[in-house]
């Protein structure tokens, strides 16, 4: 029988990219999910809201209502409340009484986050004690996702989990006080974690305006891709996919408890490289170079060797392969015909 058959998850937070993928996922292996979410942060109720002064407005609730469809479609439970609000939050985790919850949310983007520091504690460091504090005595299981981010500049070709951490502006940092607040909850109460440190993701449905995200938008309205930097810059790209079976390993294998998980492809390519795939596919459009964020920190990549040897983890998707079927999704999604 599958591990994960009848296992009573809950994400909160699960409505976004990361989530709504995964909750997906696990429902197709069996798993009974439940997800808690206000859909307000980078959600359908954020752009509902907002005014035509946001780019792309109309793409992306069109895209959100889509992943509202497919969990729908799947049998799924989506349970409207704002993770901020604790005793709300706790009535429902007592009636779902989950068995595994995974803490997804999050202000999900570091230039927002530096933009917004109050807003971006609000629903990633706040939400998160109130999920730890609501799941201390019950949960036997609570998975957190972190980020790259919380290593600040590489100091190295590759970093590892035992890599010392330095973040960089306020994203990172919230991330890594995140890692520790987790840890503090097992030191207490001796709730079993699970710490996940994605890099770099893209895949079908996002609208957190990632790099590979907004490069194939500007390619389809025939915009240049913009680079900021030399684009000789590295970064570990991610394949939703990917981290979905990292995850699912993870609640498998006894052996990820109190474990931390570099969970990414483990290869830092250069972000010229995706630009030049999107070249490929989109032959009138040019590359232009323009100055990097200084809270941008200089990456590379994350060795997965622990999360291989441990539980048995084996990512799929190399760059060309990933983020060609991202491609294929999006310009269908837009209609668009391109060079293949």
């Amino acid at each position: 029988m599958n591990m994960l058959t009848d296992k009573k998850i809950t994400l909160i937070g699960g409505g976004g990219f990361i989530g709504h993928n995964l909750a997906l996922a696990l429902s197709k292996l069996g798993a009974k999910i439940d997800i808690i979410d206000s859909l307000q942060v980078n959600n359908l109720y954020a752009f509902g809201r907002a005014g035509d002064e946001i780019l792309h407005r109309d793409l992306y609730i069109k895209i959100i209502n889509q992943r509202l469809d497919l969990l729908r479609n799947a049998g799924i439970s989506l349970h409207l409340q704002d993770a901020r609000d604790y005793h709300a939050m706790s009535r429902i985790l007592s009636d779902i009484n989950p068995e595994v919850v995974i803490h997804l949310a999050a202000v999900s983007h570091a230039n927002k986050s530096n933009k917004d520091p109050y807003s971006t504690f609000d629903h990633s460091l706040r939400t998160l004690e109130n999920a730890l504090d609501a799941s201390r005595n019950s949960v036997s299981h609570f998975i957190y996702l972190s980020s790259s981010m919380v290593y600040g500049h590489f100091d190295s070709i590759a970093v590892t989990e035992d890599t010392p951490c330095n973040p960089l502006g306020i994203y990172g940092a919230l991330k890594y006080a995140g890692e520790k607040l987790v840890i503090a909850y097992n030191q207490v109460f001796e709730m079993p974690y699970t710490i996940v440190r994605p890099s770099a993701l893209y895949g079908e449905r996002c609208v957190s305006r990632r790099v590979g995200q907004i490069f194939l938008e500007n390619a389809v309205q025939g915009k240049n891709v913009i680079v900021h930097g030399n684009g000789k810059d590295r970064l570990d790209f991610t394949y939703i996919q990917d981290l979905i079976q990292g995850i699912v390993k993870i609640i498998e294998n006894p052996k990820s408890r109190n474990e931390t998980f570099n969970i990414t492809y483990g290869e830092g390519r250069e972000i010229r490289e995706m630009a030049e795939i999107v070249q490929q596919n989109f032959p009138a459009i040019s590359v232009e170079y323009q100055p990097k964020d200084s809270l941008t920190p200089d990456r590379g990549t994350l060795c997965i060797d622990k999360a291989k040897q441990l539980i048995g983890y084996s990512p799929m998707y190399p760059l060309e392969k990933g983020y060609a079927d991202y491609i294929k999704w999006y310009t269908s999604l837009m209609d668009y015909k391109h060079a293949a």
